[in-house]
C-alpha cells in the first residue's frame, strides 16, 4: 500500500465513495420517479371516481325509469286482457259511418230459419240459441216474437234512405234509429229484432222496455248469449234500441263485433 503513489491512493478512495454530486442526482431522481407514480396515481383515482360517478348516475336512472314503469304497471297490470262483452270494446273507436261501423254481408248458406216459413233468418249457431231461448220464455208464460233478422244490402238501402226520404229526414236523424246500408248488424245474421207476442202495439219502440218480454230478456238472455246492442247512453250514439239484440255466442260472432278492424264495409247498391 505504501508503495502506491499518493496520487493514485486518493483517485481509487474517490472512485470507491460518491461523490456530493452524484448524491444530488440520485436525489433528484428519486424525487422525479416519486412524483411521476404520484402523478400517476392520482390520474387513475380521478378516472376510477368519474367511472363511479358515472355509474352511479346511470343506477340512479335506472332507478328512475324503474319507477316510472312500475308505476304505469300499477295502473295497467301486465296481464291478458280477457275479451269483454260489452258495448265499451276497442271496436267503438273504429270509423263510423254516422255512429255505425261497417259490416260484411253474411254468405246466404250459413243462414237457417228462426220462422217456418223462412222470412226470418240468422246464422245457424245463432238460429239454435235464440229457439231454445224462445222454448224457455214460452214455458214461464213470456212470448218472444222474431220482427227481423239477417238483411241484405238492397233490404237496408230501402230502410235507411227510401224510409229517410218518405219522413224528410236528415242522415244524421235517420242513423239514429236505422243503420246506412252495410253498417248494419242485421249483415251478420247475428241481429234480432224481438218482440212481445202479447203486446205487438210496441213492437220496434221504446215502450218495449215495459213489456214482460224485455224484462225476461234482462234477466236471461245472457245464459243463451243473446245481448242488448244498443243500450241507453251507447258510446256509439245510436238511439237507444231495447228490441236489439245479437248473438255473440261462438268465436266467430265475438270477432264480428269486438275484434278490431273486424266488419269491412261493402259497397252499397246504387240508388
Amino acid at each position: 500500500m505504501d508503495d502506491i503513489p499518493e496520487a493514485l491512493r486518493e483517485g481509487s478512495v474517490s472512485d470507491r465513495k460518491p461523490s456530493s454530486r452524484r448524491l444530488w442526482l440520485g436525489f433528484w431522481l428519486a424525487l422525479g420517479v416519486a412524483i411521476a407514480v404520484g402523478l400517476g396515481a392520482l390520474a387513475a383515482w380521478q378516472a376510477t371516481s368519474l367511472s363511479q360517478s358515472q355509474t352511479a348516475t346511470n343506477f340512479s336512472q335506472a332507478e328512475i325509469n324503474t319507477e316510472t314503469n312500475t308505476g304505469a304497471a300499477a295502473s295497467t297490470p301486465i296481464t291478458s286482457t280477457p275479451l269483454s262483452l260489452s258495448t265499451t270494446s276497442t271496436a267503438d273507436q273504429l270509423p263510423t259511418v254516422l255512429g255505425h261501423r261497417a259490416y260484411a254481408e253474411v254468405s246466404r248458406d250459413r243462414l237457417t230459419n228462426v220462422v217456418a216459413d223462412g222470412s226470418i233468418k240468422l246464422q245457424a249457431a245463432a238460429t239454435e240459441k235464440f229457439l231454445d231461448m224462445q222454448a224457455q220464455a214460452r214455458a214461464e208464460g213470456v212470448g218472444l216474437r222474431p220482427v227481423s233478422g239477417f238483411r241484405t244490402l238492397e233490404e237496408q238501402d230501402y230502410l235507411f234512405f227510401q224510409v229517410k226520404a218518405e219522413r224528410t229526414q236528415t242522415a244524421t236523424v235517420r242513423a239514429e234509429v236505422s243503420a246506412p246500408p252495410g253498417y248494419s248488424e242485421h249483415h251478420t245474421g247475428y241481429a234480432i229484432d224481438i218482440a212481445d207476442s202479447s203486446r205487438p202495439n210496441v213492437d220496434l219502440e221504446v215502450a218495449f222496455e215495459n213489456t214482460p218480454a224485455f224484462r225476461w230478456l234482462q234477466k236471461n238472455a245472457a245464459r243463451y248469449d243473446f245481448e242488448l246492442s244498443f243500450p241507453r247512453d251507447n258510446p256509439q250514439g245510436i238511439s237507444y234500441e231495447p228490441w236489439h239484440w245479437r248473438f255473440v255466442g261462438d268465436r266467430n260472432s265475438l270477432e264480428t263485433f269486438y275484434k278490431e278492424g273486424a266488419g269491412p264495409a261493402p259497397t252499397a247498391p246504387t240508388q
